[in-house]
């Protein structure tokens, strides 16, 4: 155990050292600083290092290992389990380091670890580029990227892996290192879906694609409608160019202006269809869904970084969600995920189910993502306010995967889920490859110190 003396004179000399802030118990702004945005977690960290730099992260992850604190490692916060945060060890936290610098002649952008969507989508559309972005626009690009990746741009563009050019890296003894297509090349191809388990990424750099338009068709229905919603939008999105993506979803109509009034709270089925184009050629891939009887009707162009804001995640809220990844979308099983959808455990809580296929599909099959394959997905997703609907809300969660198992590939995105255990872990990557992870994760953590994610233990 360290010391008391000499853990306050290392606090002392991280605090001169860091060109970022360094925050400990009682120290104002602290407790701001360990927030994240599911206020389900609620953990007290001993040291919160704001890194500012390179050099500052690995001055930080050698000061934690000097006294053997445990290391969680902050891009966005946006992880469901809260694994950005720890108690009583230490945050490497990189929200200050979130330059975006775009190369449009190479198609290629470099982004530091702590940025989120919105600082990615802003710089690159200014150019008429995008590369494969989550779905909502406060996600952090690092752990969304190295976890494999899944969004709006997915059946155009490929995960989010797919596009992964270079990944600059502190590894647990502090050294820094690039992991490309020519350097720690095994590295590299573990850090194409196995998250943060070999490092801190402190930059990464992503393949760009032209995109000078982008439009969306959302058209919302009585629920009662739902069955025959979705069956056309399978059949419409089986047929579409890989360019469409989008998915289907139950959720109460929200307070908005384009909510007729007497449907605010009411329960709806909503189908959003996205186009890596312009909105004449929407509208004509949408036919089948505007022929259907709807109450609400959104059809246009609208800027990519806009549409990523629809679906933020309101602060102040409780999540839970998970996933299951699907053989197909039977009738019989819109027939069952239509009918989990009049039990929404609360107003805020959507029931989501959207295609992959497309560019998904053909992609590289040598990463570390066994989700590729399947066609389709369904993603409970649960946020809500009161601390008494937990479990509620919860157990509603684990109903939608029980409904879906028969249809199960029995892969998962572990982006999309908390900590549902190690059986899951290894459907998030692959039997076949956990074992070659393990002896990647060997090399570079061999102590398992980054183990504050989908963890890989060292082989």
């Amino acid at each position: 155990m360290t010391s008391p003396s000499k853990a306050g004179t290392a606090l002392a000399e991280l605090r001169e050292d860091l060109s970022g802030d360094v925050y400990a118990p009682g120290d104002p702004g602290y407790d701001e600083a360990r927030q994240v945005f599911n206020v389900m977690i609620d953990r007290r960290p001993a040291v919160i290092a704001q890194c500012a730099s390179d050099a500052d992260v690995a001055t930080a992850v050698r000061f934690g290992r000097e006294l053997d604190l445990k290391i969680a490692v902050r891009g966005a916060g946006h992880s469901v389990a809260g694994q950005a945060v720890n108690d009583n060890g230490l945050v490497v936290d990189l929200r200050r380091m979130h330059e975006v610098t775009v190369h449009p002649a190479a198609h290629a952008v470099r982004v530091q670890g702590g940025a989120t969507m919105s600082h990615l989508d802003l710089a690159t559309t200014e150019y008429g580029l995008a590369t494969t972005g989550g779905r909502a626009s406060t996600t952090g690009v690092g752990g969304f990227v190295l976890g494999g990746g899944t969004g709006w741009l997915d059946r155009a563009f490929g995960l989010a892996v797919d596009n992964l050019l270079g990944v600059e890296l502190v590894t647990a003894d502090g050294t820094a290192l690039t992991a490309s297509p020519e350097e720690n090349p095994e590295l590299f191809w573990a850090l194409h879906g196995g998250g943060g388990n070999f490092g801190v990424a402190t930059s990464i750099t992503l393949r760009l694609h032209d995109l000078p338009a982008f439009s969306i068709a959302m058209l919302m229905y009585r629920p009662e409608l739902g069955p025959e919603a979705i069956r056309t939008y399978r059949e419409l999105i089986e047929a579409a160019p890989p360019e469409t993506g989008g998915g289907v979803l139950y959720m109460n109509g929200p307070p908005e202006d384009f909510i007729p009034p007497e449907l605010v709270g009411k329960l709806l089925c909503a189908a959003l269809l996205t186009y890596a184009g312009p909105a004449d050629r929407l509208t004509k891939l949408a036919q089948p869904l505007l022929a259907l009887p709807h109450e609400v009707e959104i059809v246009g162009d609208m800027p990519y970084p806009q549409v990523q804001t629809m679906f933020d995640d309101p602060p102040g809220m409780r999540n839970y969600w998970s996933a299951e990844y699907l053989t197909g979308l039977p009738n019989e099983l819109i027939d069952v995920f239509c009918a989990r959808a009049d039990s929404l455990p609360a107003p805020t809580v959507q029931h989501v189910v959207f295609p992959q296929g497309g560019a998904i599909a053909s992609g590289p099959a040598e990463f570390p993502v066994p989700y590729r394959d399947a066609p389709w997905a369904v993603h409970p997703f649960a946020i809500w306010e009161d601390a008494a609907d937990d479990e509620r809300c919860k157990q509603w969660v684990r109903d939608v995967r029980a409904d879906v198992r028969p249809w199960s590939t029995g892969a998962v995105y572990l982006n999309f889920i908390g900590d549902e255990g190690q059986d899951r872990v290894v459907a998030g990557l692959g039997a076949e490859n956990t074992a070659r992870l393990a002896a990647v994760k060997r090399q570079y953590d061999p102590d398992n110190v980054f183990r504050y994610n989908h963890n890989i233990a060292p082989g």
